[in-house]
């Protein structure tokens, strides 16, 4: 029995066989997962040229990432769970559609009301990305779950991290409103693949929509694993946004003194880092969750040292800063990937719920990080950035310490899933213990 994740049956096939993704089918699921959530990144670089187009104030035109950040934290905790309720193939498909249609709504905007609209509808249906990672999860072997979310998450994070550099791209050559006419094609191409290359997947949570909802908070009470991992998660990404929001004051001020095209660019540094969820996958695999939480959570406190050298300004202080970007992205993501590894282990039949739970913290952890550091560089600069990243970074290894040191609890036993059918039962049971 695998001491991270415990047995589980994946699903099968009609022909009874153990299920399995084939190479095509994955890494459609992959880019569908990061074209979905590329659209919220979009306008991140292009605030000034959007309000100049529109007659926005700057704090007007900041509007428009907080409500996409709204949008999608709505998503997480009122879409996700329908996971667990409704077909999947066709909830995955709607919310590829819909996002296709807020885009569209955002790209033809005349006046603020209908693009700050159009924003917060697509951040809310966004969150086709968190309806297909767990989706992915279910379809694949149970030898192969961690390669396959690994996979699926790679898609995710590099759709986050390159859709800045993307936008200001796509933006010099046809203007802002290209880069959302593009996104809205794209979608909904992958809306019409994930219709025919996805096979129907049902589930029988047997409740309705407020149970579900009221029953994905009950999760946190009920499952200490969740518990665990979603604290890592939020404490994870809480210093993944803390350098991500602070960065560009550092290299914008008098250190560096760079230009915005190309701050733009070192999200190509950070793209690095999101090949540490694929192999973070594949090590959960091999039964080493546990050990890739412990390594990457010691790398994520090393690298604020990196940082903080980076402080200066110079071609060394450069050198250590880009070491310290890599580093933190690379433990962060191997982190995220074995969290949703153990966590998608407890039941099969609420993965939806477990992942819309976990997210939402990840989520929350990630906004607060945002709003910490903004109060301390006013007060204490990079300096202080670096401390308070180094502090969340020890919380993570603290979390994790006390996971490895609690007693082991029993046990459940898991129940067989029924041969010849894709659906998840409610009553299949599957444990993460540790």
């Amino acid at each position: 029995m695998d001491p991270d994740h415990g047995p589980e049956p994946g699903p099968a096939p009609r022909d009874g066989r153990p299920g399995g993704l084939g190479r095509g089918t994955l890494l459609l699921m992959s880019l569908a997962a990061g074209l979905s959530v590329a659209g919220n990144y979009f306008a991140q670089p292009l605030l000034d040229v959007i309000g100049r187009d529109l007659g926005l104030s700057g704090a007007t035109a900041a509007l428009v990432v907080t409500v996409a950040q709204v949008g999608y934290g709505l998503g997480l905790l009122l879409l996700v769970p329908l996971g667990d309720l409704l077909e999947r193939r066709r909830l995955a498909v709607t919310l590829c559609a819909a996002t296709a249609a807020s885009l569209t709504l955002t790209a033809s905007a005349p006046n603020t009301a209908l693009l700050l609209t159009g924003t917060a509808l697509t951040g809310l249906a966004s969150v086709a990305a968190q309806v297909v990672v767990p989706f992915a999860a279910t379809l694949a072997a149970p030898a192969e779950r961690g390669r396959t979310m690994g996979t699926v998450v790679t898609g995710l994070l590099l759709g986050i991290l390159l859709a800045r550099t993307a936008a200001g791209l796509l933006a010099e050559f046809g203007g802002w409103r290209t880069v959302y006419w593009v996104n809205a094609a794209l979608m909904l191409l992958m809306a019409v693949l994930l219709r025919l290359k996805l096979p129907a997947l049902h589930t029988t949570a047997g409740l309705r929509y407020p149970a579900l909802l009221r029953s994905t908070l009950a999760l946190f009470g009920q499952e200490p694993v969740l518990r665990r991992r979603a604290a890592l998660g939020a404490l994870t990404f809480a210093g993944f946004s803390t350098l991500w929001t602070a960065l560009t004051f550092l290299l914008s001020g008098p250190a560096y003194g760079w230009r915005e095209s190309t701050i733009g660019l070192l999200g190509l540094v950070g793209a690095a880092g999101s090949l540490a969820a694929s192999v973070g996958g594949r090590l959960a695999d091999r039964g080493l969750a546990h050990h890739v939480t412990g390594t990457a959570a010691l790398l994520l406190l090393g690298s604020w040292g990196l940082l903080a050298l980076g402080g200066v300004g110079g071609t060394g202080a450069l050198a250590a800063l880009l070491a310290g970007v890599v580093t933190l992205d690379l433990a962060a993501h191997a982190l995220h990937i074995s969290n949703q590894n153990l966590v998608y282990g407890v039941r099969p039949e609420a993965r939806n719920r477990l992942n819309s739970a976990y997210m939402t913290s990840y989520f929350a952890g990630g906004a607060a990080g945002s709003a910490l550091t903004s109060a301390v560089w006013g007060a204490a600069g990079w300096t202080g950035v670096c401390a308070l990243g180094a502090g969340l970074a020890a919380a993570v290894v603290a979390v994790w310490t006390y996971d490895r040191l609690r007693p082991v609890p029993p046990q459940r036993p898991a129940v067989p899933a029924p041969r010849g059918s894709y659906s998840v039962p409610a009553s299949a049971a599957s444990t993460a213990s540790r």
